[in-house]
């Protein structure tokens, strides 16, 4: 990608994709992150920022103060990997059997520490402040929530965040930063239904917790299509039913586990009240019990809508205009949105894939890789987004 005035110098595009694969190398699951914490501590210690560490058991920050007072750009970058074996054939693979960053949180920390490289040069160009926040157990239980809980936006007081999601679904080279949700609300349920067992022979003697499970799932997804409006995007799914252990046994429970997915705070709140409703009325007609335990999950991820103009204009210097591209908002869920929430935010998607170097493959797969020339391109995204909002 050619840049007309590019902030990054080439030892910075060496810089982090080496670091990059370093962190691909040794991945960490969520709250296990000590090793990836205290490397990326030494980069920005070395890189003259003061580091926070122990924030969410591993998290940390770092901040740079400029040369003037002004206000708080925080650049947050999630660390943990999955429980993924990663297939064989890359020459920076990774060396923790059952470990693998399948999502591209590698490539996140390092475009974010060497943006910390690159603005410690600059600090004394702008007013203000940046806080690198390096979180943990994006995957599993939000560790953006707990950063926030041990003051990640409170000294400096932060006044806006940014982050970029490497992004398998758009070649590289392409950037999509957009107002508005951009993932959803992830809210996982268990339901338990309740019957009497009894001989498969004999189904009249009993209450077939299983056969009120196939009407349950069933009456579920007219929630989909008879309680919400079209035009409002949401998901459920059931994904896990366990239940009976034998052809010609009747069970007296089954198990079903499922996820609700939302943009909008007001249709979460009616699906979630009418699932508990229809769950108990199928149950009850068919004479057996059920009970819905909720699970919250993150909230929806939105993004401001003057943040993400300062991004999009960051971006269209980067990759010009003809780069900046829609992409329909995603039902996974991330916890950026508690940074989101809390201060006017964008998250970011950054185009990754190649597919004619086979780069192409979904997050959260084995195979999954991307076109580390994605990296200097968020990098000099994060950059001059930063730069623009502290001076502007």
């Amino acid at each position: 990608m050619n840049v007309l005035h590019p902030v990054l110098e080439a030892a910075d595009r060496e810089f982090v994709v080496q670091l990059r694969r370093e962190l691909h190398r040794y991945p960490e699951l969520a709250f296990e992150e000590r090793e990836t914490s205290r490397r990326l501590a030494g980069v920005l210690g070395e890189a003259g920022l003061e580091v926070r560490t122990g924030l969410a058991t591993t998290g940390l920050l770092g901040v740079l103060s400029g040369a003037r007072p002004g206000r708080t750009m925080l650049i947050r970058a999630d660390m943990d990997a999955l429980p993924v074996e990663e297939a064989a054939g890359r020459p920076y693979g990774s060396l923790a059997l059952g470990k693998m960053h399948a999502c591209g949180h590698d490539g996140h920390m390092a475009m974010a520490a060497t943006s910390a490289r690159v603005l410690a040069r600059r600090r004394q160009t702008f007013s203000g402040n940046v806080v690198f926040a390096f979180q943990p157990a994006e995957e599993t239980t939000g560790g953006a929530a707990l950063m926030i809980q041990d003051g990640a936006l409170a000294d400096p007081r932060v006044d806006a965040a940014i982050g970029l999601h490497l992004a398998n679904t758009l070649p590289v080279g392409q950037i999509a930063a957009m107002p508005g949700p951009v993932t959803a609300a992830t809210d996982s349920f268990v339901l338990t239904v309740t019957g009497r067992g009894g001989h498969a022979a004999r189904p009249h003697l009993s209450v077939d917790p299983v056969a009120v499970s196939f009407q349950i799932g069933s009456a579920l997804q007219t929630l989909m299509t008879r309680e919400r409006s079209p035009a409002q995007p949401a998901v459920l799914t059931v994904g896990a039913i366990h239940g009976g252990t034998a052809a010609n046994v009747i069970a007296d429970r089954v198990e079903m586990r499922g996820t609700l997915r939302t943009y909008d705070p007001e249709l979460r709140r009616h699906l979630k009240q009418r699932v508990e409703e229809m769950v108990g009325g199928v149950a009850g007609a068919m004479r057996a019990g059920a009970t819905v335990r909720w699970d919250e999950g993150y909230p929806p991820t939105v993004n401001n809508p003057r943040i993400t103009t300062l991004v999009a204009q960051a971006a269209a210097e980067v990759v010009g205009e003809a780069g900046l591209v829609g992409h329909e908002p995603s039902l996974g869920g991330d916890d950026m949105a508690y940074f989101c929430a809390a201060v006017p935010g964008c998250y970011a998607r950054l185009g990754s894939a190649n597919a004619e170097l086979g780069l192409d493959a979904p997050h959260h797969s084995p195979r999954f890789d991307f076109d580390e020339a994605a990296l200097p391109i968020g990098v000099e995204v994060l950059v001059r987004a930063t730069l623009t909002f502290l001076n502007g």
